[in-house]
């Protein structure tokens, strides 16, 4: 109730198979949306509560030893699924983070050099606790270049909140989600997200925008001092790619310079590091990448 945005941001990330970020206080049913998503698709779906003490084993998997056999075994971890929500990801070291690398960006994952592909589709939705600083690890800088979103979810307005107290103020809220598709469906839509068609205006509207994040000054800005460092290519790849699932999401074969603006900041926010200038100024890199949407040229 109240989050369409991350509904849509979702289906998207779903249609592109690139992973989300989601941050929001508690309490914003970010857990309940992802538990549901998976419901809907009829997947397998696995929750990872993230803590400091969590171990990379305890995600991927081990190798145990058979006393009967004297052989070893490999015991494959809760990251063999096909939609995995990793919650409050920032609440465990950069060690168990790193655990999660291979399996986001080669959709596999090795255990004492041994390597197993993960199931098709895979999917990580992670969700993190920007508030609570106290026990929480930042997330690297390689860590979050393979969220190809990173969606804010915001507090209910009063009439949503008021829809979500006559829904679930009942001591046991029941959900009776009913699956509406099959993971080979999901992956037929991804072939037809592929042809859909990206004009060349088109990319490179999207090449200028993640260029003007490294080099503002050759678009006319004056924001060099305030960014650290800007989008790699694989924001623009993932800028793209959103774009495309967008488009098809609003019953298009082709991809709109309004389908780029309405998903960029999305794809951007978690790729533009600010420099202590930037905070000493209380700019954030949302109100970096609003503003070089706003100046870059739409064709």
């Amino acid at each position: 109730m109240g989050q369409e945005k991350l509904v849509h941001r979702m289906l998207v990330g779903l249609l592109a198979n690139g992973h989300l970020l989601i941050e929001g206080v508690p309490g914003l049913a970010k857990t309940t949306a992802v538990a549901s998503l998976a419901k809907a698709i009829n997947t397998g779906f696995q929750r990872l509560q993230f803590t400091p003490d969590l171990l990379p084993a305890d995600l991927t998997g081990t190798q145990v030893y058979r006393p009967q056999d004297q052989t070893f075994v490999v015991q494959k971890g809760p990251i063999f699924s096909n939609l995995i929500l990793a919650d409050e990801i920032n609440r465990a070291p950069a060690k168990v983070q790193s655990a999660l690398l291979e399996a986001m960006q080669e959709r596999q994952v090795t255990i004492g050099g041994e390597t197993f592909p993960l199931d098709n589709p895979f999917l990580v939705m992670a969700t993190q606790n920007p508030v609570e600083q106290e026990g929480t690890y930042q997330l690297p800088e390689a860590q979050t270049d393979r969220f190809m979103l990173k969606v804010v979810v915001d507090y209910p307005n009063r009439d949503e909140e008021l829809q979500i107290l006559q829904r679930m103020s009942k001591t046991s809220a029941k959900f009776d989600i009913q699956p509406v598709m099959l993971p080979a469906e999901i992956l037929a839509a991804r072939e037809l997200v592929d042809g859909i068609y990206v004009d060349s205006k088109v990319q490179n509207y999207v090449v200028d925008l993640v260029m003007a994040t490294r080099k503002p000054e050759a678009y006319g800005m004056q924001l060099s001092e305030l960014i650290q460092f800007g989008g790699s290519p694989r924001a623009t790849i993932n800028l793209t790619l959103a774009a495309k699932a967008n488009a098809f999401l609003a019953g298009r074969g082709y991809v709109t310079p309004a389908d780029v603006k309405e998903i960029a900041l999305d794809v951007l926010r978690h790729r533009v590091m600010v420099t202590y200038e930037a905070e000493a100024e209380e700019r954030t890199s949302e109100s970096i990448v609003t503003e070089i949407l706003n100046h870059v040229k739409t064709p």
